[in-house]
């Protein structure tokens, strides 16, 4: 559990630090993605960003894992 649990931080620093590259390249701004935007106020939920990310991640964790 404990190498699980490094190994799942050490994709989460390398998911930040990739994160401006990413957004370049359009992820986070995909239609289905919701903004509200208010005075003073900015809320935003990737649903899309998050769908295509899970997808692309359960196909890859498959094909590793045969």
């Amino acid at each position: 559990m404990q190498k699980w649990l490094i190994t799942l931080g050490i994709v989460l620093v390398v998911l930040g630090l990739a994160w401006p590259l990413v957004a370049k390249l359009g992820l986070g701004k995909l239609p289905g993605d919701i903004v509200v935007k208010r005075e003073g106020f900015t809320f935003y939920f990737p649903l899309t960003t998050s769908i295509l990310v899970s997808l692309v991640l359960t196909l890859l964790f498959w094909i590793f894992r045969r």
